[in-house]
């Protein structure tokens, strides 16, 4: 099977690494998070272990350059990607050596409306 939008999708191979190792119920967990149903509670948890990109329980300046490495590909340089992260957290009153964990996640964008409803086209 092939799902176009999810192979344009810039995070798709970190969602995928995510998968390796997985059992069904692991997996259908994993899947749940982009149901309407989920809590924003799960919902954030779920985006906290996509950006905690080497799995040690925090999210730090490393990688969420990762992920907006990904994000940009070749269209901005690393510099230019450092400079806007470093901006972007001091205008929410972080610095660069700051960490988050889950609540410290949760806490930031807790008051946001997250929409991760995936749309599967079946031809």
């Amino acid at each position: 099977m092939s799902v176009p939008e999810f192979a344009v999708n810039p995070l798709s191979q970190r969602l995928l690494r995510m998968l390796d190792g997985l059992n069904f119920k692991e997996f259908v967990a994993f899947l749940s998070a982009f149901s309407p149903r989920t809590s924003l509670q799960q919902k954030i948890e779920f985006i906290f272990r996509v950006y905690d990109t080497d799995c040690n329980g925090k999210v730090a300046f490393d990688d969420i350059l990762s992920i907006l490495r990904d994000l940009t590909g070749s269209f901005m340089t690393e510099q230019q990607r450092q400079k806007v992260l470093i901006h972007v957290l001091e205008e929410a009153g972080y610095t660069k050596d700051s960490h988050f964990t889950l609540p410290d996640f949760m806490k930031i964008i807790g008051n946001s409306e997250l929409k991760m409803e995936v749309e599967v086209p079946i031809d």
